[in-house]
């Protein structure tokens, strides 16, 4: 998990101590040494994670969390020579993700710094869009999909393949292709793909037999129109 790290630290050798453990991992690191070039720094970069010290010159770090934090949502481990729970409140308030005393060991911050990349990674992400075609909406987030304002009812296997050829309409898709994009390495075979779309079709379609939306391109396999003829 390599990725893109500010160090603020103003002390030259912890500066560099921390830089040699995070790049060792695999880490791009910067290092600002006082608040000012800290915010600069992340504001530029957009980095993954701010590796923060408490008492920076100019700004303090607390300082420089509060003010990212609130145009950012970034994670921010907290490093300390001090360690008194005042200390501990104040930096959790402003906004720190976690926080490390010194001396601290190169094994408990690799730890941390990895704990705070994967936890970042795994709910920061935007929320999925809703796909809308025609009168047909696909809400990948609300597991729903609407056609002319009504609820559909889609079983998981067929929820997921719809919202696959919703994200991409008018891309025709060969059943193989389906298979491995929704399904992954579960085992699906390309009939069980024929049997979904039918009974995608008896759900959205106003005329199963002459769909608008779910299009058979014969000798291929499927697609969704982006301008279904009844819409």
């Amino acid at each position: 998990m390599c990725a893109h790290i500010v160090v603020a630290e103003d002390d030259p050798r912890q500066a560099e101590l921390l830089t040699f453990q995070l790049t060792r991992e695999g880490h791009t690191v910067d290092v600002a040494e006082d608040g000012p070039a800290a915010m600069r720094a992340v504001r530029a970069r957009r980095p993954d994670l701010l590796v923060l010290d408490l008492m920076l010159p100019e700004v303090e770090g607390v300082e420089v969390c509060r003010s990212l934090r609130a145009e950012f949502d970034l994670p921010v481990l907290m490093l300390t020579a001090r360690s008194t729970e005042d200390d501990l409140l104040r930096g959790f308030a402003a906004g720190a993700d976690d926080y490390l005393t010194k001396p601290y060991s190169p094994r408990e911050l690799m730890a941390r710094v990895r704990a705070l990349l994967w936890r970042g990674r795994h709910t920061a992400a935007p929320p999925e869009p809703r796909y809308r075609v025609g009168e047909l909406v696909v809400d990948p987030v609300r597991h729903e999909v609407t056609m002319r304002g009504q609820r559909v009812d889609c079983a998981a296997a067929e929820f997921r393949l719809l919202a696959a050829l919703a994200e991409r309409p008018g891309r025709v898709f060969e059943r193989r292709q389906l298979i491995e994009q929704v399904f992954g390495h579960e085992f699906v075979t390309e009939r069980a793909i024929d049997v979904h779309i039918m009974n995608l079709r008896k759900k959205i379609e106003r005329s199963p037999r002459n769909p608008a939306y779910l299009l058979t391109v014969y000798g291929v396999g499927y697609k969704l129109a982006e301008q279904p003829a009844d819409a």
